[in-house]
């Protein structure tokens, strides 16, 4: 059976952190990695965190909670500490506030993991996601889904699988890490070079065809909406070239304003 790593970022997240905590403590899935790294918080955070790792200890799964704490460079940079530190097959990044959404969830996903009939395991496993609030109260299923097919090309059109319902194989994401010169859109270009990886070496991606994830509204992305736009963009330039990128970001507004 397959082990999954989730690595949590935290800094000063005391308010947000608990839930996130439980929801991977009550996943029924056995073989679970749970990496908190976190920037040196001043607040409660470590603590709850140390406790959290007592109770997964004392519980009757196979849960391995590992505690860094130290001061770091920013959000990105911490998730390459955490991508350096896994020891899984797949990872999930799974932020403080974001939360699995069922106790099953792990279950069904590692169902996807498997490799069968020769087919070595998929590069990436994914799946859809719902925005919550602080409360964890449902707000809306996320806009953009993720289609049947995924490929790195598909990223064109937005990104359509939540960084928190992305698995990725582990083996082919520790060569990748984040680009670390991007403060809010290191992820959507983190996802696009796993999957260029991945098709380059004939692997397959599955869709879950269920909600794995929920969202936290109020993430650093829609607090810093207008800097993480341009620099998406930017991304989107790399990656697809920019007349590309301006023509789909004006179809984008047209369609906005059309649905208006």
């Amino acid at each position: 059976m397959i082990t999954i790593s989730i690595v949590t970022i935290t800094y000063n997240a005391s308010k947000v952190l608990q839930p996130t905590l439980d929801s991977v403590l009550m996943q029924d899935f056995p073989h679970v990695e749970h990496l908190i790294i976190d920037g040196a918080s001043t607040d409660d955070t470590v603590q709850m965190a140390q406790a959290y790792k007592q109770i997964s200890d004392e519980a009757e799964n196979e849960h391995v909670v590992r505690i860094q704490s130290e001061p770091d460079k920013g959000l990105y940079d911490a998730m390459n500490k955490g991508l350096r530190m896994a020891t899984g097959d797949y990872i999930l990044f799974l932020n403080a506030g974001d939360r699995l959404a069922a106790a099953d969830t792990l279950e069904q996903v590692s169902l996807f993991c498997e490799g069968g009939d020769g087919e070595e395991s998929p590069a990436v496993v994914y799946g859809d996601t719902d925005i919550i609030n602080e409360d964890g109260i449902f707000l809306y299923h996320r806009r953009l889904q993720p289609p049947e097919t995924l490929t790195w090309k598909s990223f064109r059109n937005g990104m359509l699988v939540c960084h928190q319902a992305f698995y990725a194989r582990l083996d082919i994401a520790q060569n990748i890490p984040y680009d670390t010169q991007y403060k809010y859109s290191a992820d959507v270009d983190w996802c696009i070079k796993v999957m260029k990886a991945s098709e380059e070496k004939g692997l397959s991606h599955r869709n879950v065809h269920a909600v794995v994830a929920n969202y936290l509204q109020e993430g650093q992305t829609t607090l810093h909406h207008s800097d993480s736009l341009k620099e998406r963009f930017r991304v989107m330039s790399r990656h697809y070239g920019l007349l590309n990128t301006v023509f789909r970001h004006a179809w984008f507004v047209i369609r906005k304003f059309i649905r208006k």
